[in-house]
Protein backbone atom coordinates (compact mmCIF):
# COMPACT_ATOMS: atom_id res chain seq x y z
CA UNK A 1 0.00 0.00 0.00
CA UNK A 2 1.93 2.93 -0.87
CA UNK A 3 1.97 6.65 0.94
CA UNK A 4 1.35 9.94 -0.60
CA UNK A 5 2.40 12.85 1.35
CA UNK A 6 0.51 15.81 0.23
CA UNK A 7 2.36 18.77 1.57
CA UNK A 8 1.00 21.57 -1.04
CA UNK A 9 0.85 25.83 -0.11
CA UNK A 10 -2.23 27.44 -1.35
CA UNK A 11 -3.19 28.17 -5.22
CA UNK A 12 -3.86 32.06 -3.91
CA UNK A 13 -7.19 33.09 -5.33
CA UNK A 14 -8.45 29.90 -5.90
CA UNK A 15 -7.82 27.01 -3.44
CA UNK A 16 -6.82 26.13 0.45
CA UNK A 17 -3.60 24.29 0.36
CA UNK A 18 -6.06 21.80 2.38
CA UNK A 19 -8.38 22.22 -0.64
CA UNK A 20 -5.24 21.43 -2.90
CA UNK A 21 -4.67 18.13 -1.24
CA UNK A 22 -8.52 17.14 -0.83
CA UNK A 23 -8.42 16.98 -5.42
CA UNK A 24 -5.15 15.34 -5.38
CA UNK A 25 -5.86 12.83 -2.75
CA UNK A 26 -9.16 12.30 -4.73
CA UNK A 27 -7.36 11.90 -7.80
CA UNK A 28 -4.95 9.31 -6.55
CA UNK A 29 -7.35 7.36 -4.86
CA UNK A 30 -9.65 7.24 -8.00
CA UNK A 31 -6.47 5.16 -9.63
CA UNK A 32 -5.33 3.14 -6.19
CA UNK A 33 -8.04 3.01 -3.82
CA UNK A 34 -5.24 1.39 -1.37
CA UNK A 35 -3.27 3.98 -1.32
CA UNK A 36 -2.88 6.00 1.85
CA UNK A 37 -2.67 9.72 1.41
CA UNK A 38 -1.20 12.19 4.11
CA UNK A 39 -2.37 15.65 4.01
CA UNK A 40 -0.24 17.89 5.15
CA UNK A 41 -1.12 21.60 4.20
CA UNK A 42 1.74 24.11 4.45
CA UNK A 43 2.73 27.64 4.10
CA UNK A 44 5.64 30.16 3.94
CA UNK A 45 5.16 32.32 6.98
CA UNK A 46 2.18 34.32 5.05
CA UNK A 47 -1.33 34.04 4.45
CA UNK A 48 -1.84 30.53 5.29
CA UNK A 49 0.35 29.72 7.86
CA UNK A 50 -2.54 29.46 10.63
CA UNK A 51 -4.02 27.21 8.50
CA UNK A 52 -1.30 25.18 8.68
CA UNK A 53 -0.73 25.15 11.81
CA UNK A 54 -4.83 24.64 12.81
CA UNK A 55 -4.34 21.68 10.05
CA UNK A 56 -1.67 20.32 12.67
CA UNK A 57 -3.35 20.00 15.57
CA UNK A 58 -3.80 23.38 16.85
CA UNK A 59 -7.07 24.70 18.53
CA UNK A 60 -7.99 28.26 17.48
CA UNK A 61 -8.66 30.86 19.66
CA UNK A 62 -11.21 33.58 18.26
CA UNK A 63 -10.09 37.21 18.56
CA UNK A 64 -11.20 40.76 17.94
CA UNK A 65 -8.20 42.96 17.29
CA UNK A 66 -7.91 46.33 15.48
CA UNK A 67 -7.29 45.64 11.73
CA UNK A 68 -5.05 47.65 9.39
CA UNK A 69 -7.35 51.03 9.40
CA UNK A 70 -8.42 51.12 12.83
CA UNK A 71 -11.69 49.05 12.44
CA UNK A 72 -12.27 46.01 14.64
CA UNK A 73 -11.89 42.83 12.90
CA UNK A 74 -12.77 39.27 13.72
CA UNK A 75 -9.41 36.91 14.06
CA UNK A 76 -8.08 34.39 15.91
CA UNK A 77 -4.42 32.71 16.93
CA UNK A 78 -3.54 29.32 17.06
CA UNK A 79 -2.81 27.73 19.95
CA UNK A 80 -1.09 23.82 21.34
CA UNK A 81 0.16 23.86 24.74
CA UNK A 82 2.03 27.28 25.49
CA UNK A 83 2.74 27.85 22.08
CA UNK A 84 0.63 30.16 19.90
CA UNK A 85 1.12 30.84 16.04
CA UNK A 86 -0.23 34.40 15.26
CA UNK A 87 -0.58 35.13 11.44
CA UNK A 88 -0.50 39.11 10.31
CA UNK A 89 -2.06 38.82 7.60
CA UNK A 90 -5.02 37.57 9.15
CA UNK A 91 -5.54 40.84 10.99
CA UNK A 92 -3.10 43.45 9.98
CA UNK A 93 -2.96 42.09 6.07
CA UNK A 94 -4.45 43.69 2.74
CA UNK A 95 -7.17 41.55 2.97
CA UNK A 96 -8.46 43.37 5.92
CA UNK A 97 -8.99 47.05 4.22
CA UNK A 98 -12.36 47.61 4.36
CA UNK A 99 -13.41 47.20 0.42
CA UNK A 100 -10.22 47.00 -0.49
CA UNK A 101 -9.08 50.45 0.08
CA UNK A 102 -5.79 50.85 0.74
CA UNK A 103 -4.00 53.65 3.14
CA UNK A 104 -0.48 53.36 2.83
CA UNK A 105 0.33 56.30 5.13
CA UNK A 106 -1.67 55.38 8.11
CA UNK A 107 -2.25 51.82 8.03
CA UNK A 108 -1.28 50.26 11.16
CA UNK A 109 0.20 46.44 12.70
CA UNK A 110 -1.60 47.00 15.71
CA UNK A 111 -3.98 44.51 15.77
CA UNK A 112 -1.18 42.20 15.10
CA UNK A 113 0.09 43.41 18.43
CA UNK A 114 -3.11 43.16 20.15
CA UNK A 115 -3.19 39.40 18.86
CA UNK A 116 0.06 38.88 20.79
CA UNK A 117 -1.01 40.06 23.71
CA UNK A 118 -4.27 38.42 23.84
CA UNK A 119 -2.05 35.20 23.53
CA UNK A 120 0.49 35.89 25.99
CA UNK A 121 -2.58 37.07 28.68
CA UNK A 122 -3.81 33.68 28.02
CA UNK A 123 -0.75 32.03 29.35
CA UNK A 124 1.10 31.72 25.93
CA UNK A 125 5.05 31.89 26.45
CA UNK A 126 6.49 30.73 22.85
CA UNK A 127 4.94 33.07 19.98
CA UNK A 128 5.57 32.06 16.60
CA UNK A 129 4.54 35.11 14.22
CA UNK A 130 4.03 33.92 10.45
CA UNK A 131 5.07 37.70 8.89
CA UNK A 132 3.72 38.44 5.37
CA UNK A 133 0.93 40.19 3.45
CA UNK A 134 0.75 43.25 5.67
CA UNK A 135 -1.07 46.30 4.58
CA UNK A 136 1.34 48.65 6.30
CA UNK A 137 4.73 50.19 6.38
CA UNK A 138 4.58 51.12 9.91
CA UNK A 139 7.75 49.59 11.15
CA UNK A 140 6.06 48.02 13.71
CA UNK A 141 4.92 50.60 15.94
CA UNK A 142 1.72 49.57 16.19
CA UNK A 143 2.38 46.15 17.58
CA UNK A 144 5.05 47.66 19.75
CA UNK A 145 2.25 50.24 21.16
CA UNK A 146 -0.10 47.63 21.33
CA UNK A 147 2.28 45.56 23.65
CA UNK A 148 3.00 48.16 26.25
CA UNK A 149 5.29 50.82 24.15
CA UNK A 150 4.98 54.28 24.23
CA UNK A 151 5.87 56.09 21.02
CA UNK A 152 6.39 59.98 21.97
CA UNK A 153 6.35 62.61 19.87
CA UNK A 154 8.65 66.42 21.79
CA UNK A 155 5.62 67.21 23.43
CA UNK A 156 5.38 64.26 25.39
CA UNK A 157 1.99 63.03 23.69
CA UNK A 158 1.88 59.83 21.98
CA UNK A 159 2.20 59.92 18.08
CA UNK A 160 -0.69 58.42 15.79
CA UNK A 161 -0.59 55.42 14.26
CA UNK A 162 0.58 54.64 10.56
CA UNK A 163 4.03 54.93 8.42
CA UNK A 164 4.41 58.85 7.95
CA UNK A 165 3.91 59.59 11.41
CA UNK A 166 6.99 57.65 12.41
CA UNK A 167 8.99 61.19 11.90
CA UNK A 168 7.17 62.90 14.83
CA UNK A 169 8.75 59.97 16.96
CA UNK A 170 11.36 61.95 19.47
CA UNK A 171 11.43 58.88 22.64
CA UNK A 172 10.27 55.51 22.99
CA UNK A 173 9.21 53.92 26.74
CA UNK A 174 9.62 50.52 26.68
CA UNK A 175 8.87 49.67 30.45
CA UNK A 176 5.33 48.48 29.66
CA UNK A 177 6.52 46.38 26.51
CA UNK A 178 9.12 44.65 28.82
CA UNK A 179 6.08 43.65 30.98
CA UNK A 180 3.65 42.38 28.78
CA UNK A 181 6.86 39.88 27.19
CA UNK A 182 8.77 39.18 30.54
CA UNK A 183 9.28 35.51 29.90
CA UNK A 184 7.85 34.98 26.29
CA UNK A 185 9.92 34.09 23.14
CA UNK A 186 9.00 35.59 19.81
CA UNK A 187 10.08 33.56 16.72
CA UNK A 188 9.66 35.13 13.11
CA UNK A 189 8.18 32.84 10.61
CA UNK A 190 9.49 34.73 7.27
CA UNK A 191 10.78 33.88 4.21
CA UNK A 192 11.73 37.96 3.66
CA UNK A 193 15.55 39.37 3.85
CA UNK A 194 15.00 42.21 3.18
CA UNK A 195 16.72 45.54 5.26
CA UNK A 196 14.07 48.27 6.28
CA UNK A 197 15.35 50.66 4.47
CA UNK A 198 16.61 52.34 1.26
CA UNK A 199 16.23 50.63 -2.29
CA UNK A 200 15.90 46.96 -0.93
CA UNK A 201 13.95 48.34 2.20
CA UNK A 202 10.14 48.09 3.15
CA UNK A 203 9.20 51.11 1.59
CA UNK A 204 10.70 51.04 -1.74
CA UNK A 205 10.16 47.31 -2.11
CA UNK A 206 6.56 46.83 -0.90
CA UNK A 207 5.05 49.92 -0.35
CA UNK A 208 3.82 50.77 -4.26
CA UNK A 209 1.75 47.06 -3.31
CA UNK A 210 -0.15 48.95 -0.51
CA UNK A 211 -1.20 51.54 -2.65
CA UNK A 212 1.93 53.97 -2.03
CA UNK A 213 2.84 56.77 -5.13
CA UNK A 214 6.95 57.38 -5.74
CA UNK A 215 6.10 60.64 -3.97
CA UNK A 216 4.83 58.90 -0.29
CA UNK A 217 7.38 56.00 -0.75
CA UNK A 218 10.04 58.36 -0.57
CA UNK A 219 8.09 59.79 2.58
CA UNK A 220 7.62 56.60 4.59
CA UNK A 221 11.47 55.17 4.09
CA UNK A 222 12.38 58.97 5.32
CA UNK A 223 9.96 57.85 8.24
CA UNK A 224 11.75 54.52 9.20
CA UNK A 225 14.94 55.81 8.85
CA UNK A 226 14.10 58.44 11.78
CA UNK A 227 12.36 55.69 13.37
CA UNK A 228 15.74 53.28 13.18
CA UNK A 229 17.81 55.82 14.52
CA UNK A 230 15.35 56.20 17.53
CA UNK A 231 15.58 52.86 18.47
CA UNK A 232 18.78 52.57 18.02
CA UNK A 233 19.26 55.96 20.53
CA UNK A 234 17.44 53.78 22.47
CA UNK A 235 18.96 50.04 22.44
CA UNK A 236 22.65 51.13 21.89
CA UNK A 237 22.17 48.92 18.25
CA UNK A 238 21.20 49.79 14.63
CA UNK A 239 19.65 46.91 13.12
CA UNK A 240 17.75 48.65 9.91
CA UNK A 241 20.25 46.56 8.09
CA UNK A 242 19.71 43.22 9.13
CA UNK A 243 18.12 40.74 7.24
CA UNK A 244 14.34 40.44 7.61
CA UNK A 245 14.13 44.34 9.20
CA UNK A 246 12.29 45.28 6.22
CA UNK A 247 9.34 42.39 6.68
CA UNK A 248 6.10 43.20 7.14
CA UNK A 249 6.59 46.58 6.88
CA UNK A 250 9.04 46.83 8.76
CA UNK A 251 7.41 44.61 11.69
CA UNK A 252 10.55 42.45 11.63
CA UNK A 253 12.45 45.56 12.49
CA UNK A 254 10.84 46.19 15.69
CA UNK A 255 10.28 42.30 16.68
CA UNK A 256 14.61 42.06 15.74
CA UNK A 257 15.48 45.35 17.82
CA UNK A 258 13.18 45.87 20.58
CA UNK A 259 11.29 41.97 21.20
CA UNK A 260 14.63 40.11 20.99
CA UNK A 261 13.10 37.81 17.98
CA UNK A 262 14.44 35.23 16.46
CA UNK A 263 14.25 34.71 12.26
CA UNK A 264 13.69 30.85 10.79
CA UNK A 265 12.85 30.74 7.32
CA UNK A 266 8.90 30.28 7.35
CA UNK A 267 8.27 26.91 5.42
CA UNK A 268 10.88 25.61 8.09
CA UNK A 269 8.97 26.47 11.03
CA UNK A 270 5.39 25.18 9.58
CA UNK A 271 6.98 21.79 8.63
CA UNK A 272 8.57 21.32 12.16
CA UNK A 273 5.15 22.43 13.66
CA UNK A 274 3.21 19.85 11.43
CA UNK A 275 5.68 17.02 12.48
CA UNK A 276 6.54 16.96 8.92
CA UNK A 277 9.36 14.86 9.57
CA UNK A 278 7.88 12.09 10.89
CA UNK A 279 5.18 11.85 7.97
CA UNK A 280 7.95 11.97 5.62
CA UNK A 281 9.26 8.60 7.39
CA UNK A 282 5.88 6.40 6.05
CA UNK A 283 6.06 8.54 2.51
CA UNK A 284 6.29 6.88 -1.21
CA UNK A 285 6.06 10.01 -2.47
CA UNK A 286 5.76 13.72 -1.75
CA UNK A 287 3.20 16.06 -3.31
CA UNK A 288 4.02 19.33 -2.87
CA UNK A 289 3.02 23.06 -5.22
CA UNK A 290 1.40 26.14 -5.23
CA UNK A 291 -0.12 28.57 -7.32
CA UNK A 292 2.64 29.82 -9.06
CA UNK A 293 5.81 28.16 -9.69
CA UNK A 294 8.25 31.14 -10.51
CA UNK A 295 11.76 32.58 -9.56
CA UNK A 296 10.47 33.75 -6.03
CA UNK A 297 9.58 29.95 -5.53
CA UNK A 298 13.41 29.04 -5.25
CA UNK A 299 14.02 32.37 -2.49
CA UNK A 300 12.12 30.10 0.35
CA UNK A 301 8.69 29.69 -0.52
CA UNK A 302 7.04 26.74 0.34
CA UNK A 303 7.98 24.16 -2.42
CA UNK A 304 11.49 23.81 -2.19
CA UNK A 305 11.48 23.93 1.41
CA UNK A 306 9.33 20.74 1.07
CA UNK A 307 11.38 19.19 -1.74
CA UNK A 308 14.30 19.62 -0.12
CA UNK A 309 13.13 17.97 3.67
CA UNK A 310 12.18 15.11 0.82
CA UNK A 311 15.32 14.91 -0.73
CA UNK A 312 17.07 14.87 2.29
CA UNK A 313 14.87 11.94 3.57
CA UNK A 314 15.80 10.18 -0.12
CA UNK A 315 11.89 10.28 -0.80
CA UNK A 316 10.59 11.31 -5.15
CA UNK A 317 9.00 14.33 -4.91
CA UNK A 318 6.17 15.77 -7.62
CA UNK A 319 4.86 19.09 -8.09
CA UNK A 320 1.80 20.98 -8.64
CA UNK A 321 0.94 24.48 -9.34
CA UNK A 322 -1.32 26.17 -11.43
CA UNK A 323 1.39 27.81 -14.04
CA UNK A 324 5.13 27.18 -14.23
CA UNK A 325 7.57 29.57 -15.42
CA UNK A 326 10.49 27.27 -13.96
CA UNK A 327 12.89 25.40 -16.07
CA UNK A 328 13.15 21.66 -15.44
CA UNK A 329 17.02 22.19 -14.42
CA UNK A 330 15.77 24.92 -11.54
CA UNK A 331 13.25 22.84 -10.35
CA UNK A 332 15.74 19.48 -10.00
CA UNK A 333 18.31 21.40 -8.37
CA UNK A 334 15.90 21.63 -5.60
CA UNK A 335 14.72 18.51 -5.58
CA UNK A 336 11.35 18.42 -7.35
CA UNK A 337 11.91 15.58 -9.98
CA UNK A 338 8.44 16.45 -12.16
CA UNK A 339 5.58 19.02 -12.25
CA UNK A 340 2.22 19.28 -13.22
CA UNK A 341 0.58 22.40 -14.43
CA UNK A 342 -3.08 22.88 -14.68
CA UNK A 343 -2.61 25.54 -17.30
CA UNK A 344 -1.12 22.48 -19.32
CA UNK A 345 -4.12 20.98 -18.95
CA UNK A 346 -6.51 24.09 -19.36
CA UNK A 347 -4.91 27.53 -21.01
CA UNK A 348 -7.71 29.51 -20.41
CA UNK A 349 -6.69 30.59 -16.65
CA UNK A 350 -9.60 32.02 -15.43
CA UNK A 351 -11.35 28.27 -15.93
CA UNK A 352 -7.94 27.07 -13.91
CA UNK A 353 -9.01 29.32 -10.99
CA UNK A 354 -13.14 28.33 -11.31
CA UNK A 355 -12.27 24.81 -11.71
CA UNK A 356 -8.50 24.05 -10.17
CA UNK A 357 -10.34 21.45 -8.00
CA UNK A 358 -11.56 19.19 -11.01
CA UNK A 359 -8.31 20.15 -12.39
CA UNK A 360 -6.19 18.99 -9.68
CA UNK A 361 -8.08 15.94 -9.51
CA UNK A 362 -7.10 14.86 -12.85
CA UNK A 363 -3.31 15.65 -11.83
CA UNK A 364 -3.72 13.19 -9.45
CA UNK A 365 -4.88 10.25 -11.28
CA UNK A 366 -1.81 11.00 -13.67
CA UNK A 367 0.42 11.06 -10.68
CA UNK A 368 -1.22 8.01 -9.43
CA UNK A 369 -0.64 6.28 -12.79
CA UNK A 370 2.71 7.52 -13.51
CA UNK A 371 4.57 7.31 -9.99
CA UNK A 372 2.83 4.82 -8.21
CA UNK A 373 0.96 1.82 -10.14
CA UNK A 374 2.90 -0.99 -9.83
CA UNK A 375 5.61 0.66 -7.60
CA UNK A 376 6.78 -1.44 -4.47
CA UNK A 377 6.03 0.37 -1.02
CA UNK A 378 9.51 1.37 0.43
CA UNK A 379 11.41 -0.58 3.24
CA UNK A 380 10.74 0.77 6.28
Amino acid sequence: MPTVLIASDKFKGSLSAAEVADAVGAGVRSVLPSARVVAVPVADGGDGTLAAALAAGFTEVPVTACGPTGLPVSTRYARRGDVAVVELADVSGLGRLPDGRRDPMRATSRGTGEVVAAAVTAGCREIVLGVGGSASTDGGAGLLRALGARLLDTEGAQVADGGAALVDVATVELGGLRATLRGVSLTLASDVDNPLTGPYGAAAVYAPQKGATAAQVARLDAALSHWADVVAAETGRDLRAAQGAGAAGGVGFACLALLGASVRPGIELVLDLAGFAGHLAEADLVVTGEGALDAQTLHGKAPVGVARAARAAGVDVVAVCGVNTLPEDALRAVGIGTTYSLADLEPDLSVCFRDGGRLLRSVGERIAAEHLAGRPARTR
